[in-house]
């Protein structure tokens, strides 16, 4: 898909991505601590009907299963050496999934590695992001998204590495949590620099993510409004997991974030859709607002 081609389906009106990925997983039996990418291998059938659920709830774009598909990250379970074909075929089960109904966006997030520890060279981590990327234009992706990136060097270098290998439409995604000094990413960087540092980087569209609720999603929104014109777009969890007869549990319910789906959208996003703890239900609730507006 070419950039104005997916510019013009935004223009359409509020664009509804999928929820999560690794906590339906989870539910379908993936163990804790298990690289979820394994399982474009072992369990295919399990990552189709998260697409396919989510695809009936009313998404419009489905998310590969590739978050954690770059090679430095593929080391903890020795797939490194097969990270192109880890992420070729997380698109491939997405689109044979879906078929023409939904856009595939090949996930790709950051590699867990500290660029000022000296854990990657610059280039090195380069050169995963590509293959990474290259895999999942190749399995026929639509669209890239970088999703839950802190270091701004880091998506950057990821930005660079997708536009090296791809003309294919790229979303880049930060998270920021709520301090005393207002919202910041884990390694320090506030909404009006991260905003800066992708409009200059050559960011197609903006994007948050992870990290909290939608209440805190719709005041990031709202800061990264004031401080750009792009398009915004905004992913946020189904709240903060809390300790429930010892699993992490997401308590936001579908009706508790629907109903603020339109102070999202009032306060600058173009594109909707949820992270950790959001389900088909959730996505159908939001599909089923979205309508209404």
């Amino acid at each position: 898909m070419t950039k104005s081609e997916f510019l013009s389906l935004l223009n359409q009106g509020t664009f509804l991505f999928d929820g999560a990925m690794g906590t339906e997983l989870q539910a379908r039996g993936l163990p804790i601590g298990e690289v979820p990418e394994k399982w474009n291998f072992s369990n295919p059938d399990a990552l189709a009907d998260i697409h396919k659920k989510y695809a009936d709830a009313g998404a419009r774009a489905v998310t590969t299963n590739s978050f954690g598909g770059s090679p430095h990250k593929l080391k903890s379970c020795s797939l490194q050496d097969k990270a192109y074909e880890v992420n070729k075929i997380a698109a491939e089960i997405a689109r044979k999934a879906v078929g023409d109904s939904c856009l595939v966006a090949g996930s790709v997030g950051p590699t867990g590695a500290l660029l000022m520890m000296g854990e990657l060279s610059e280039s090195e981590m380069a050169s995963g992001f590509e293959i990474q990327i290259k895999g999942l234009v190749d399995g026929g992706a639509d669209l890239i998204i970088l999703e839950t990136f802190s270091d701004p060097d880091e998506i950057k270098i990821a930005l660079q590495a997708a536009k090296a290998v791809t003309d294919l439409p790229v979303i880049t995604s930060m998270t920021f949590e709520h301090g005393a000094k207002g919202f910041r990413t884990m390694m320090g960087t506030d909404i009006p620099t991260a905003v800066k540092t992708l409009e200059d980087a050559g960011a197609d569209i903006l994007a948050t993510n992870c990290g909290t609720g939608i209440d805190k999603a719709v005041e990031i929104v709202a800061e990264m409004r004031q401080n750009t014109s792009m398009l915004i777009c905004a992913e946020p969890n189904a709240g903060l997991p809390k300790l429930v007869n010892g699993k992490a549990t997401y308590l936001e319910t579908p009706e508790q974030m629907s109903a603020r789906i339109p102070d999202l959208i009032n306060a600058g996003v173009q594109i909707v859709g949820g992270c950790c703890g959001t389900t088909p239900e959730h996505i159908r609730l939001f599909s089923e607002v979205i309508a209404r507006l």
